[in-house]
């Protein structure tokens, strides 16, 4: 979910955020001028507006070496064979303590619903600009269409266009998908609003099986994270990147680390996910039969650091537009974010204060532009805020 951040939050005297607010207003002023995300026209543009061009040491490189990215068959874990789980199980830790990446094969989705979910895409970003600003993402909200983030942000701008949408896996909001999309696009995408909903019926499911391993690779037991993770508020997004003249001058998206819990990603076959491993950055290729996972700042935390979210970006290319589909796993919004007491003890001191999902997020739309470093800025931030 973006890079960038309010330097010294906890730190900063009310005269230097006086200041620092006047100069943040003075530079977005100068760069005011009506810039709007139009993929139509900017995927043939050669010279890139001044927004898009990120610096020196940020830009991409395109030939990177692969990440050997562990392939988890969650066949026998799903058909309830023992051995084969505890080897799921153990796999999956040993991917959190390194990087917090891995692949999911043989996942239980139907093969259908996932190039629905691709093709349908199509539906929502291939139409004039006017008629998906219908779905505009308003200020401080992480919902609606987003084209780039040319209306929060005023420079590194990520070549992209995002459709996000709250979901819950409550009993009494089992249509909010459908009822979003077409409460704010129209009747005429009730077959839309079906396939989403669909879509993060099935991820919510397969997520809570993965935290059933992901339980189970802590040693606090199968059950522990699926039942904090029953009711899940999370949140779905549609990524459209267009193809781009100048694709080393710019970023799909920014070096980041996602702040919510885990990241359930299925990529077309275009390409472009990089991972930051080893002080160099790797590709995650395709594999159209693989759900892409990783571990996000939530869980780190509730893993009391045990498992690390890593920094991941998307670069994109001259040709071709890239589409892929992120779940992304949260907490219902009342749930308190505090590691098991099996995982803290002398050895292992909390690391993060409690906190709810809520607060993160706030903290991310409103404080501080998500990156490598937001868990521990939102600690920061979190401990000021209550001394």
């Amino acid at each position: 979910m973006a890079i960038d951040c309010m330097t010294n939050i906890q730190t900063m005297s009310q005269p230097q955020k006086q200041h620092q607010h006047q100069q943040d207003h003075k530079e977005h002023k100068e760069d005011e001028a009506p810039l709007v995300f139009d993929a139509s026209l900017l995927r043939h543009q050669l010279n890139l507006p001044k927004q898009f061009i990120w610096p020196d040491e940020e830009k991409p490189c395109m030939n990177v070496p692969e990440l050997v990215v562990p392939l988890i068959d969650l066949r026998g874990f799903l058909s309830g064979d023992p051995v084969a789980t505890m080897e799921a199980a153990r796999r999956v830790g040993e991917a959190c303590q390194k990087h917090g990446f891995f692949l999911v094969v043989n996942h239980g989705i139907d093969a259908n619903l996932i190039s629905h979910a691709h093709s349908f895409m199509d539906d929502f970003f291939e139409v004039p600009l006017p008629q998906k600003q219908r779905a505009q993402r308003k200020t401080g909200e992480h919902c609606g269409y987003a084209s780039s983030f040319t209306g929060r942000f005023s420079s590194k701008l990520p070549w992209k266009e995002t459709l996000s949408f709250q979901y819950s896996a409550e009993e009494k909001s089992s249509t909010i998908v459908k009822d979003y999309l077409c409460n704010t696009l129209g009747q005429e995408f009730q077959q839309f609003g079906r396939v989403y909903q669909d879509y993060c019926d099935a991820m919510s499911n397969l997520s809570l099986g993965i935290m059933e391993l992901l339980g189970m690779s802590l040693g606090v037991g199968k059950a522990c994270f699926r039942e904090f993770f029953e009711e899940n508020n999370s949140i779905m997004r549609l990524n459209y990147y267009p193809p781009c003249q100048k694709p080393d001058l710019t970023l799909g998206t920014g070096p980041h680390c996602d702040p919510t819990s885990l990241t359930i990603l299925h990529q077309d076959q275009v390409g472009g996910l990089q991972v930051f491993v080893d002080n160099e950055w790797h590709s995650i290729s395709p594999n159209f039969n693989a759900f892409v996972v990783n571990i996000g700042d939530t869980f780190m935390a509730l893993s009391n650091g045990r498992y690390k979210s890593c920094l991941h970006r998307a670069v994109v290319n001259s040709k071709t537009t890239r589409k892929s589909l992120a779940f992304f796993l949260c907490p219902k919004s009342d749930k308190l974010v505090s590691p098991p007491s099996e995982l803290v003890d002398e050895s292992n001191p909390r690391v993060y204060p409690d906190f709810t999902w809520p607060m993160l997020l706030e903290f991310t739309q409103k404080h501080y532009r998500a990156d490598m470093k937001t868990l521990e800025a939102f600690t920061n931030w979190l401990q000021h805020k209550r001394s």
